[in-house]
């Protein structure tokens, strides 16, 4: 993607020390480059690869604070005896390892582990949960996956692999500050907000090969069209392609979305028709790519889109993923705004909030038990995680032999979080339990074509920004994400903006 030469293959090696496997890419790989440099640091290549040793040689363990990106990535350091890897902030990419007996393997698929002689045992207690209750991650401990003894490096986490010493050590180098500070009249927040969207995306935009972006038609992959086509201009936007999947005849169809953008922006667009003898045909190289169980045909979609991309020649695409997690976006934060404003005594707030969303046909159940909750938030947590488990075990679909199997491990995989305020659910599901799955499909659906997915809403500075902000930014006047829409006022049709 960077650097096409042979000089920025890999495994590359560095400073005759250092060996490098490396999964992702570093966007701001040109500012710490100039940086290493005035260190005294000197580069063969022009990849973002050797940036990421120079950056370890330099900073150790702390380099990963310095990087902005997706990444998986493992450097063996052969004068120390160590293997020192890590995993991006909210783990757009995959690192799986095996550690038992002495034996340490690791990679970006779990067939690499099987290749290399890992048992392929599958986990029941995971499986049971998925069957159950949906779930295809255990949110209590997420580095499980659905085969025994093999784990995920979690998102914003390193290991260290002390040779020598015959030590292994897991390390948390990043998190979110969900604390929301108080509304400043004077603050410019749309206009932070603007420049931080943009400075990610512009460096997102960084390649040397196609770069073109997926486009849905709704308001997340919109907006990323509108900051390129303000950071390229009219020319080179008309030579950006956007890819979409649309469904004629059905009502999530959104072709006239899709069309108002590129009509605007004059951008091209190749649309695909995911249908359902296409997903019987394709579905076993599916479930081959995505390795374990997921919940939805949506993500063969997606699938379509990125075998689109591949076909004309576009191996990078920006895409939206990440707004909805951070921005309450899903409507189903409606119900944790609503109990902010119980919890905070505003009910004049909240009697005009219900108001105004159905107004917006974005109908929200809620009674006297959410106003219950909204002031017992741990009692709730509680009550929920019993009804979850209820749904395993008076299941009757569920074998008493399975059950019994499963003694001990009942509660295995559930876990509901204390939320008193809207930021609580929007870390919860950032970083805790829900953005990472999606995270996983899009990865392994953009592999199996060879095409990369850059995500300009998942810029750790942003997500920041937009946590510290007042929920009156995220949700206000009937509508979600508030602060992207008023941001995108002046720059998309309003019919979109205000959907």
């Amino acid at each position: 993607i960077i650097d096409l030469s042979n000089a920025a293959a890999q495994p590359m090696h560095y400073a005759g020390r250092y060996s490098i496997v490396y999964n992702g890419e570093i966007y701001n790989y040109i500012e710490l480059k100039k940086d290493l440099k005035q260190i005294g640091y000197s580069f063969n290549n022009n990849s973002d690869t050797e940036v990421i040793l120079a950056a370890y040689d330099f900073y150790r363990e702390k380099c990963v604070q310095y990087f902005d990106g997706m990444f998986a990535f493992a450097i063996w350091d052969e004068q120390e005896q160590q293997l020192f890897a890590a995993r991006d902030r909210f783990g757009e990419k995959p690192f799986y390892y095996y550690s038992e007996k002495g034996l340490f393997v690791f990679g970006s698929e779990m067939k690499a582990l099987w290749a290399a002689g890992v048992p392929r045992q599958v986990d029941d207690k995971m499986m049971l949960n998925y069957l159950t209750l949906g779930t295809v991650q255990n949110p209590a401990d997420k580095s499980q996956t659905f085969f025994q003894d093999i784990s995920s490096l979690l998102p914003s986490h390193y290991l260290l692999l002390d040779v020598r010493q015959r030590r292994f050590s897991l390390t948390r180098y990043w998190n979110i500050d969900k604390q929301n500070q108080a509304f400043l009249p004077d603050k410019d927040y749309t206009g932070m907000f603007t420049q931080l969207l943009t400075d990610s995306v512009k460096k997102r935009l960084r390649s040397d090969v196609k770069v073109g972006t997926s486009l849905s038609g709704g308001l997340d992959s919109s907006s990323i069209v509108a900051v390129v086509a303000a950071l390229l201009g009219e020319e080179k936007t008309a030579s950006f392609t956007s890819f979409s999947a649309v469904f004629p005849g059905f009502e999530k169809n959104e072709e006239a979305h899709i069309k108002k953008v590129t009509d605007k922006f004059s951008l091209p667009n190749f649309s695909v028709t995911p249908t359902a003898d296409g997903l019987v045909s394709d579905f076993e190289k599916l479930c081959y790519h995505q390795e374990e169980p997921f919940p939805s045909s949506s993500i063969y979609a997606q699938y379509k889109v990125m075998e689109l991309a591949s076909a004309h020649k576009t191996k990078v695409l920006l895409d939206g993923q990440g707004a909805d997690e951070s921005l309450a976006g899903y409507h189903k934060y409606l119900h944790w705004y609503l109990q902010e404003l119980v919890t905070r005594h505003r009910y004049t707030d909240l009697r005009k909030a219900r108001k105004q969303f159905a107004q917006n046909n974005m109908n929200v159940h809620w009674g006297i038990k959410n106003i219950v909750a909204a002031f017992l938030p741990a009692h709730t947590a509680l009550t929920l995680e019993k009804r979850e488990h209820s749904y395993i075990t008076a299941n009757p679909d569920v074998s008493r032999k399975l059950l019994q199997h499963m003694k001990g491990r009942e509660w295995d995989g559930i876990h509901k979080p204390i939320v008193s305020k809207l930021n609580d659910m929007l870390y919860f599901n950032t970083m805790e339990f829900g953005l990472e799955e999606m995270l996983r499909y899009a990865d392994r659906s953009s592999m199996a074509h060879g095409v990369e997915v850059r995500l300009p809403f998942l810029n750790a500075a942003l997500v920041q920004f937009i946590f510290s902000c007042p929920t009156v930014l995220k949700i206000s006047d009937g509508f979600t994400k508030w602060i992207l829409r008023k941001s995108m006022e002046n720059r998309l049709p309003a019919e979109l903006v205000w959907r």
